[in-house]
């Protein structure tokens, strides 16, 4: 028999195993989660020599050991997903469990086993995900888990564990560094695993990083060790006995979405870094014993005091409690004062050696600028140039005065480019020559003497960083380097002038071709506009997934989304908001995004999120669907996105569709994008899919997100 996938999960299914499943020999994919089957595993099961993927989740069988014994001659599996069964039985430590040489998700979660972690899934060698939560396990955390070198998902919530935090578990290789990920095997899963309500997940890699050790009885304190997981984005280690203070190096942490540390015995102040930790959606320390000032500024002004209860010495305005009414316990004034010692003695030894730090800068300063005036004859630019062979180099430590820095991106890259060379090319920055404009600055097409094209983005001077921030805001930029990125070719600081130099791009933006073409010749066919989405998609999932730290667009639109001469689709103008704000922060008190593509919950906080982000290409995804904009101007319309909602509530979906594209043979292509989109303007943030999500369902256009209201393995 030739089937190959085969998924009867969610029935009232009984009885064991059928034998007849047993005859597949190329079944690569089975799922029989959420039935009610029984009895142990059969032997036989190694007859499915080809079964890469096996779901049995939240059914009654028993006898695990059997099973794993079993499971483990199925050579190929890949993920083993046999939570909620073995009811109340042990879970085996016979260190001979071997095989599953290829495992790479294990979740043996909610059944509630009994023992200790065993030993043998330290065999496991490219284990990815475990999740051992919701069980009686007992005994320590293993100190050998950070030899599952690939592993980035350990959940192991919800069991009875005892004695401290392993600081070996703060050394897991995959949650130090996003460069390890890339060892990591992207290929799609056969069958897709839901998680969380409302997540579903083709490829394990697309998993969040996640280290969730709550609900357990762990004590000592939280390691030093912590700031090198720098890639995680949950880290929940609630309702425990930890003791100590927060470390400071949590504050390292620039990718966390989720900390809780909430339920434990942890004394002393909030670090006030935690404020930099610009992506988090949910903080939760509440019942401890801190004490002192709750950080302001960041995420932290869209916390509700609930995140702090049961902390009487912490103050905040939140709390309606003002910091100078908290009265310091003694112990920490002595701490205090001691500093302040050790400040003003630290204050007087710095202060002589920064003035005679000073002297020696100035001798300096006077002689280079003598030599610099020897060589003035020799070269009259206006600006120097700088061009470097290797991209950790391209950015040294800036010469005063103006400078052109140019990143090496190889073939078709202008080389010796000046400030001369950019005026001439645009006829002096000549308002004829502008092809963009935004609340960032003005963009300007420029045209060498060889013929090629440049597009000069000329940010609002008064807005811009000072030059040492603003050179290494570029460096971070200049590093995010994908096919769907508008190529960032090198910049230019002259006096108060920022300059951004990128590839031009010849077919303009989507903005443009959907909304200010008249002529037939200029209309976009559904093949194009959904390559497009599917070209936005990817570099938006870069700068979110791939750059360290995430980067939010905090405009995505019709009109960022460039295009050129093959219409493949570039997104322009990401992370520009780190040039112009104050440096490192993804807050303001002014608009965020443009009118008609803002999430809903700025209104209530002016900060920019990676979901806020996803609600802006769903409404992008509207827009090539229907062809409209997002508000139409001086009109009565309503706008794009309450219209398409108000269609969809009545039943007429495909009266959404544009007119010029429907009955064209790809309406249901075009109403499963329609699905996604819907998902992604969800008024409920935490329900949007992510933007991993969102891609593979346009890369593959078979069946849309489905938002689950529990969670299917």
């Amino acid at each position: 028999m030739d089937l190959r996938t085969a998924d009867f999960s969610l029935n009232k299914f009984n009885g064991t195993i059928p034998e007849s499943i047993y005859a597949c020999s190329n079944l690569v994919a089975l799922r029989l989660a959420y039935n009610n089957f029984h009895g142990q595993f059969s032997p036989r099961i190694a007859n499915l020599r080809s079964l890469s993927f096996l779901s049995v989740t939240s059914n009654s069988f028993t006898n695990i050991t059997d099973a794993l014994q079993n499971l483990n001659r199925c050579k190929n599996l890949t993920s083993l997903l046999i939570g909620s069964n073995f009811k109340g039985e042990t879970i085996p430590q016979d260190a001979a469990i071997d095989g599953f040489e290829n495992l790479r998700a294990l979740t043996i979660d909610l059944c509630p086993l009994v023992g200790k972690i065993p030993i043998w899934l330290s065999k496991l060698t490219k284990l990815e995900i475990l999740d051992l939560s919701y069980n009686h396990l007992t005994g320590t955390i293993p100190s050998w888990i950070n030899r599952l070198e690939l592993l980035f998902f350990l959940d192991i919530s919800s069991n009875r564990l005892t004695g401290d935090i392993p600081p070996e578990l703060m050394e897991m290789p995959m949650l130090q560094s996003e460069k390890n990920a890339a060892k990591l095997d992207p290929k799609f899963l056969e069958l897709p695993v839901f998680w969380t309500q409302s997540r579903q997940y083709r490829l394990l890699n697309a998993f969040p990083n996640v280290l969730n050790l709550c609900n357990n009885s762990l004590t000592g304190i939280i390691p030093q060790g912590i700031g090198q997981l720098k890639v995680l984005n949950v880290l929940n280690f609630s309702t425990n006995s930890l003791s100590g203070e927060i470390p400071q190096q949590i504050c390292n942490l620039t990718n966390l979405q989720t900390l809780d540390l909430s339920n434990n015995q942890l004394t002393g102040g909030l670090p006030s870094a935690l404020s930099n930790l610009h992506f988090l959606s949910w903080f939760n320390v509440s019942n401890n014993d801190l004490e002192g000032p709750v950080p302001s500024g960041g995420q932290f002004n869209t916390f509700t005091n609930s995140s702090y209860i049961g902390n009487s010495k912490l103050c905040a305005p939140m709390l309606s409690v003002h910091c100078g009414s908290v009265e310091e316990p003694p112990d920490v004034m002595k701490r205090r004062h001691k500093k302040t010692v050790l400040a003003v003695a630290l204050s007087v030894f710095f202060g002589g050696f920064a003035i005679l730090f000073s002297l020696g800068r100035l001798i300096l300063s006077i002689r280079s600028t003598k030599s610099a005036d020897r060589n003035k004859s020799s070269n009259n630019r206006d600006i120097e140039t700088a061009s470097f062979n290797s991209v950790s180099e391209h950015l040294r430590d800036m010469i005063k005065g103006s400078i052109l820095v140019m990143v090496p991106r190889g073939k078709g890259q202008p080389n010796n480019l000046t400030f001369n060379d950019i005026l001439k090319a645009t006829n002096n920055f000549d308002q004829q020559n502008i092809i963009g404009c935004g609340g960032n600055g003005l963009v300007y097409k420029a045209e060498l003497p060889c013929g090629s094209k440049l597009a000069i983005k000329k940010l609002n001077g008064e807005m811009c960083l000072m030059e040492r921030e603003f050179t290494a805001e570029v460096e971070a930029l200049s590093m995010a380097q994908h096919e769907n990125l508008v190529p960032l070719w090198g910049y230019c600081i002259q006096g108060n002038s920022r300059l951004l130099i990128y590839s031009f791009m010849e077919n303009g933006s989507l903005d443009d071709w959907l909304h200010n073409k008249d002529n037939a010749d200029s209309f976009l066919d559904w093949p194009t506009r959904l390559k497009i989405a599917k070209g936005a998609g990817r570099g938006l999932s870069y700068i979110h997934n791939t750059c360290n730290p995430s980067i939010v667009h905090r405009d995505v639109k019709s009109s960022n989304i460039l295009l050129d001469r093959e219409f493949n689709a570039y997104v322009a103008d990401f992370g520009l908001a780190r040039l112009i704000l104050p440096y490192n922060t993804h807050v303001t008190t002014e608009l965020v995004g443009t009118l008609g593509y803002i999430p809903p919950e700025y209104g209530q906080a002016w900060v920019a999120t990676l979901r806020g982000d996803i609600y802006s290409f769903g409404v992008v995804l509207l827009e090539l669907l229907t062809g409209k904009r997002p508000v139409q101007v001086l009109t009565k319309s309503k706008e794009l996105v309450q219209w398409v909602r108000e269609m969809r509530s009545q039943g007429k979906d495909i009266e959404v569709l544009d007119p010029a594209l429907r009955g064209r043979g790809h309406d249901e292509q075009m109403l499963n994008v329609l699905e996604v989109a819907c998902k992604c303007i969800n008024h409920n943030p935490g329900l949007r899919p992510t933007i991993q999500e969102v891609v593979y369902c346009l890369e593959t256009i078979v069946e849309p997100l489905h938002v689950q209201e529990q969670v299917h393995v």
